[in-house]
């Protein structure tokens, strides 16, 4: 195994291990800080993070107001109090010297705004900003202003370049290193593109490569790289390390520090993590951000998958195959749909699921009125905590708010259930976001006996190489 030796990166030289920011409120400055204060680099999350009261307890994210406008603001107060919360506790636990960087999701609601006002209110406490989950082409004008280091999330070499030819090149001096998140790799939110099929994963390093060598175009061979999603052991990466064709590269972790004294996920979590066999990680399209995402196959995503399949196109008026009549609602308004379809519509029914639920596709799909009436309520209650959301039809980008559409029955609320999974929820009916590697935990002889490492023990192990 190679030597893992210090790299420069934002100015500074730190191991070549960073800490995967994981929203919401699973990265927090106590993992932050305790990664920093071994060495690396820290990332807590500010994504719906949490703050709190005087006595040092969680203040619950509960929304008062009774429009969505002004419970989009109530978030990002939230979000912007969270952020700087974590913040000082990550300096606190790190030290004046710890590299602090703060994960943000450029698609979250009222991303920059968050950014900014974490920023102004936790000023010397962060050392840089990590984003991605879209284009995020102001991250750098915002990193110039408050004088941090940026590192863009990208999945490919052509994504990065769009970032630098708009924005990126005219700020070239804060560009701390960019991470690559491999979407067939990575937990969470994947950056898939159209042109990529989600079945046929690609290795990692032709593509890290051809990131590179777009980087050497553009003046950038010596600033890192940050492999991400997938890395375990390094001594399975050991020809990536001093690698010249590559460069500079460090390793992001996200899906190792769930498994740590110092996680603020509950025990149950933690033992679930050890119990997963391969295959248990799924990569799924519900998300209401409209990305592909990794996450535990859990009763959660087994619902959704069959909510998808209990479904039937339709239309308003009788055309083509579309000659059979069916009453949608309580008034049944009539519908019309194949005969084929009605048989299956009736056995669904039969079935206990009798409310057929509209979609922006112009296809029904049947739950039961317990879930309908979960599903409606979760979408009245929005308060935007996407920049635009397919399952509630918010856009904070349109004057009404709206995206223009139906909202979205075979999604669901993601600010609810990730506040939820992370303070004691249930782990079955809830989103438990994890990468693809997240069974070797079960297979790796470290956490034997039912041993749980402190961050710093973690970090020591890794750079074993194993």
């Amino acid at each position: 195994m190679k030597a893992i030796n210090a790299i420069r990166m934002g100015g500074v030289d730190v191991l070549p291990l960073v800490e995967g920011g994981k929203g919401v409120a699973v990265s927090n400055g106590q993992t932050a800080g305790a990664w920093a204060a071994a060495g690396g680099v820290g990332t807590l999350s500010a994504v719906n993070a949490d703050s709190y009261d005087a006595e040092g307890r969680v203040i619950p994210q509960v929304y008062n107001a009774k429009t969505r406008s002004d419970r989009h603001d109530e978030l990002v107060a939230y979000g912007i109090a969270g952020g700087i919360a974590q913040a000082q506790r990550a300096r606190d636990i790190g030290g004046p010297k710890a590299r602090i960087h703060a994960n943000i999701l450029w698609e979250m609601g009222g991303a920059e705004r968050v950014a900014r006002g974490m920023l102004e209110g936790a000023k010397g406490l962060i050392n840089g900003i990590t984003c991605g989950a879209g284009m995020p082409y102001k991250l750098a004008e915002i990193a110039r202003d408050f004088r941090v280091h940026y590192y863009p999330i990208v999945s490919s070499g052509r994504a990065f370049s769009a970032l630098w030819k708009r924005s990126y090149s005219k700020v070239s001096e804060w560009l701390g290193g960019v991470v690559y998140e491999d979407p067939w790799l990575a937990g969470g939110h994947n950056g898939l593109s159209n042109s990529e099929d989600p079945r046929r994963p690609e290795p990692p390093y032709g593509r890290v490569l051809k990131l590179r060598e777009q980087m050497r175009e553009f003046g950038l061979g010596d600033t890192p790289i940050i492999m991400a999603g997938g890395v375990w052991w390094l001594e399975e990466w050991q020809d990536w390390i001093d690698n010249p064709e590559l460069g500079p590269i460090a390793f992001q972790f996200g899906t190792r520090p769930l498994l740590t004294k110092e996680s603020p996920i509950s025990e149950a979590w933690k033992q679930r993590l050890v119990q997963l066999e391969p295959g248990d990680v799924s990569l799924q399209n519900f998300s209401p951000t409209g990305f592909y995402s990794s996450a535990v196959r859990n009763a959660f995503l087994r619902d959704l998958e069959a909510r998808a399949e209990r479904q039937i196109p339709y239309s308003s008026e009788p055309v083509g195959d579309h000659t059979a009549e069916y009453g949608v609602g309580p008034r049944r308004r009539p519908t019309w749909v194949t005969p084929h379809d009605r048989e299956r519509a009736l056995a669904w029914e039969s079935q206990g699921y009798t409310e057929a639920l509209k979609t922006p596709d112009s296809t029904l799909v049947f739950v039961t009125p317990a879930s309908s009436r979960e599903i409606l309520a979760d979408q009245a209650a929005c308060m935007g905590c996407l920049s635009a959301c397919r399952f509630s039809n918010w856009s904070q980008h349109s004057a009404d708010l709206s995206n223009g559409k139906k909202a979205d029955p075979r999604s669901f609320c993601i600010q609810k259930t990730l506040q939820d999974i992370a303070h004691e929820g249930s782990l079955e009916r809830n989103l438990m976001f994890a990468g693809h590697n997240a069974y070797r935990f079960k297979q790796d002889p470290f956490y034997s006996n039912g041993f749980v490492p402190s961050v710093k023990q973690l970090v020591e192990r890794i750079m074993t190489g194993r």
